[in-house]
């Protein structure tokens, strides 16, 4: 327990019909998690990248930042009939979106935090997944860029008073990625486009080195593509998918992933060994790997390196999500959505599994901060019933289960894992706590049986249905078994039984009245 005493909290949002509250972080005493802030009414609620502020939208018009060291309202922005709002990655400012009527109004408007006072503004015509957040940073906020027509703007990200600071320009340009950490390089896709290919090309962020890009990679037939770059922005994986599969093996066309190096040492495709569908690919915390769900189902799950060689098989099964513990060493491969919520839960390290269990309907899924806990989530409007939070041990079994009525969301706050200790410790540390909590909780070990495969089943004999058998057949064998004098009571239905002993007593009258 002294581990655990001594590790930063990290704290639940939890959102509601009525609004958002906090709970403390596991392990909880008493098995229930306490409340730190209580219900506030809230049409949404996120934090910032670093954790270290909270935006609440209220209303139509009215956002609230919060201070994560206090959880009390620090400022509280009017803006009248917007439709989206960010934080910065470090929660230094507040970037909003209205809609707009005419080019004149400047409708994306990026405001500080501290001072309250609008910092930077411009005119966006129309708002996706792709071109929000308009202005983008790094994870220290140094650098930040946004998308324009057929090119890309550079600012600083501590003061836009500068103005644009340079301009990258990328005739077709429809999607960027600005590397995390460091800021050094930014990725861009440019669809097809009469008759020349589509691409993804990386460039560096530096003034001096955006003639020419560091990497490119061209491909036919991709409607959209997804970039993902990996912690000290040394590779990028570009997931291009396009709507109709030409080879007809897929009803929801075909993906490739791409892998570029900044360095050039690799622009290829990853050497995916199942035909099929990528459905989930994710960096490992360090960056130093990547893992992969991929195939038709069942789909199956492989480990690359940052050169692209296979590191480890984790087989196959109903999964499309990947999701790496915060310490890099713990992988959770599931699969979630239209499937039935399997997971499976590996120590890369040590290339073994730890355990797998199931949560069903599941919406959202991540680890815990400090890599202990894995949090599953039911929530709407994705589904309408079977609402609520489950929460299990880093090898599968259940740890704590809470249903609601009606349930929108549910998040760790982030924290650092740098914060935390080895997975090592934190293994013991948590084999620690589950025999304490389990004595707490009063459940003993049925739920966490229960929920993980790996455990003994209790009834062994009730585990394996019996097969069908036809009327007919049944019949068949009880004459059998009766020609030579076997007992079929325990293969026989309560009705088959009920019968043959109204038979036997029929036959003992008959004969007794004979006898008469």
């Amino acid at each position: 327990m002294a581990a655990t005493e001594c590790s930063p909290a990290f704290d639940i949002l939890v959102r509601g019909p009525e609004g958002f509250s906090l709970w403390n972080g596991a392990p909880f005493n008493n098995g229930q998690p306490g409340i730190k802030l209580e219900t506030v009414a809230c049409k949404n609620a996120k934090f910032s990248d670093d954790g270290s502020r909270l935006i609440v939208t209220k209303s139509d018009s009215t956002v609230s930042i919060y201070d994560c060291g206090t959880y009390k309202e620090i400022k509280l922005f009017e803006v009248p009939n917007f439709l989206a709002a960010a934080l910065s990655p470090r929660g230094t400012y507040l970037q909003t979106f209205q809609k707009s009527s005419t080019p004149q109004e400047k409708n994306v408007v990026l405001w500080s935090i501290e001072t309250g006072e609008p910092v930077y503004q411009q005119f966006q015509k129309s708002m996706t997944k792709t071109t929000w957040p308009s202005i983008r940073f790094s994870s220290d906020e140094a650098v930040a860029c946004r998308m324009a027509t057929n090119e890309i703007q550079f600012f600083d990200g501590a003061d836009f008073s500068k103005g644009i600071m340079n301009r990258l320009r990328v005739p077709g340009v429809a999607a960027i990625e600005l590397s995390k950490e460091p800021g050094s390089h930014i990725a861009v896709y440019v669809p097809e486009s009469k008759g020349v290919p589509a691409s993804v090309q990386i460039y560096p962020c530096g003034k001096d080195l955006q003639s020419q890009p560091v990497a490119r990679r061209s491909f036919f037939r991709c409607s959209s593509v997804q970039l993902s770059w990996n912690s000290g922005s040394t590779g990028l994986l570009a997931l291009v998918q396009s709507d109709v599969d030409k080879t007809n093996q897929s009803y929801y066309g075909e993906s490739k992933l791409n892998y570029l190096t900044t360095d050039g040492s690799h622009e290829g495709l990853v050497p995916l060994r199942k035909e099929g569908p990528v459905h989930d690919v994710q960096w490992s915390l360090a960056g130093s790997e990547f893992a992969v769900v991929y195939g038709f189902m069942p789909a199956r799950a492989t480990v690359f390196d940052k050169k692209c060689n296979p590191l480890l098989e984790l087989g196959e099964g109903p999964y499309n999500t990947i999701r790496w513990n915060p310490k890099g060493r713990l992988l959770c491969i599931a699969g979630f959505g239209n499937l039935p919520g399997d997971m499976a839960f590996w120590d890369c390290t040590e290339k073994i599994q730890l355990g797998t269990t199931k949560a069903e309907l599941s919406v959202t899924s991540e680890w815990s901060p400090d890599g202990r806990y894995f949090m599953t989530a039911t929530t709407a409007p994705r589904l309408q019933v079977d609402n609520g939070i489950k929460i299990f041990h880093y090898n599968g079994s259940l740890y704590f289960k809470k249903m609601f009525d009606k349930l929108y969301q549910a998040d760790w706050k982030p924290v650092s894992p740098d914060r935390f200790g080895e997975i090592s410790e934190l293994i013991k540390s948590v084999d620690s706590l589950k025999v304490t909590d389990t004595k707490q909780q009063g459940q003993g070990s049925k739920s966490s049986k229960a929920s993980t495969k790996t455990a003994p089943p209790a009834n062994p004999l009730a585990q394996k249905p019996a097969a069908y058998r036809p009327p007919h057949a049944k019949q068949a064998a009880l004459a059998q078994a009766e020609l030579f004098g076997e007992s079929l009571k325990e293969g026989m239905s309560k009705n088959a039984l009920k019968n043959k002993k109204k038979r036997e007593k029929q036959k003992e009258k008959k004969a007794a009245e004979g006898a008469s």
